[in-house]
């Protein structure tokens, strides 16, 4: 049985600063996590794209931003149980739990903190026949790596965010690319629409609106696809192409947590705000995506603020009669389990006089 101070579901960004923060208490940490690597969907999903909002980064890659977390970490050497799922949850009688995956791996902890994002999730699928025989040769529901589109033909369908932004990214990679969309106008960021419909007449993006991809074709791999309008008038198309990229959402769940007999409103779990972040389960916390209470923004910075006040108070219950006195890491430095030390430069200012 693995044993630790603070058991953490989800290896996503707040998870992983989670680790910083316990750190810096002195509280030892261990993940699990259903994918095979930390980093949640941004390791999963969009390695590639870039992120806006995180502070002192006016840009940085999702990637990066789980290569600089993992390495921020580093001293304080957390546990890591990859590829499994937190299935079962089960309160002892002094108060502790043991937490067992899928593969019956169990571990032990005064403390859970879920922060499993917005849980396991699986892509909306257009209601294609036979696209299931194409994926992985052809049809693809997420995009990791964008190189592997490079001067191929891509058809993109999609209204939103993901399908708009990826247009406009592989516009530059492809050879060609068709973005598909049901209808004319798109649910999208005004900017992205704009840079679509300049890109449109530029003649590098081919938009095809008021229609949608209704037949996928070829042997061993993905060949063509059809198109069927809206315009009965119109003669249904047929397209040659290497990949087909339906980027219509992808179904959040939050697995077997829902069953853990915690409150969840929405899909997501209730917590008390105005705290700690804790469930109606003492001992229970949830941060990051996968909780909400009034005012709750889905930010990866605020993840972290979450992340932050939580380990205040795990400690508090895990430590009931010891007093942590805070101090600032830019005065007291990090300490690492490994008994490394990281301390700000200090000036020395000579007086004149």
């Amino acid at each position: 049985m693995i044993s630790t101070d603070i058991l953490i579901i989800g290896a996503g960004p707040t998870g992983l600063f989670t680790v910083f923060e316990a750190g810096l208490l002195k509280l030892k940490c261990h993940l699990i996590d259903a994918l095979p690597q930390p980093g949640g969907q941004c390791s999963e999903i969009y390695p590639k794209k870039p992120i806006y909002d995180i502070p002192a980064f006016p840009e940085v890659l999702a990637g990066d931003l789980v290569n600089n977390l993992m390495k921020q970490i580093e001293p304080f050497q957390p546990g890591f149980t990859l590829g499994e799922r937190a299935q079962t949850i089960d309160k002892q009688e002094d108060g502790t739990f043991i937490v067992t995956t899928n593969k019956g791996t169990k571990h032990h902890a005064p403390v859970v903190a879920i922060a499993g994002g917005l849980g396991s999730f699986e892509p909306r699928k257009p209601p294609i026949s036979n696209i299931k025989d194409f994926e992985d040769r052809g049809v693809s529901y997420i995009i990791r790596d964008p190189e592997v589109y490079r001067d191929k033909k891509v058809i993109i369908a999609g209204g939103g965010d993901s399908a708009l932004d990826w247009s406009i990214f592989l516009a530059d990679v492809a050879s060609e690319v068709t973005l598909v969309h049901r209808r004319s106008e798109f649910r999208g960021a005004l900017d992205s629409v704009e840079k679509v419909s300049e890109l449109s007449k530029l003649g590098k993006i081919k938009l095809v609106t008021n229609a949608e991809v209704v037949g996928i074709n070829g042997s061993e791999k993905l060949e063509s696809v059809v198109i069927q309008h809206k315009d009965k008038a119109a003669q249904d198309t047929l397209l040659e192409v290497d990949d087909f990229i339906p980027l219509f959402g992808l179904s959040p769940k939050l697995g077997p947590i829902a069953d853990w007999g915690l409150e969840i409103e929405k899909n997501a779990i209730k917590v008390d705000n105005t705290l700690d972040y804790q469930t109606n389960i003492p001992g229970i916390y949830a941060i990051g995506d996968v909780n909400t209470y009034p005012g709750k923004l889905k930010l990866i910075l605020c993840g972290f603020h979450e992340a932050t006040l939580m380990c205040q108070s795990a400690f508090q219950r895990i430590n009931p009669d010891k007093r942590y006195v805070m101090k600032y890491t830019t005065v007291g430095g990090v300490h690492g389990f490994d008994g490394s030390v990281k301390t700000a430069k200090k000036e020395v200012v000579q007086k004149i006089g």
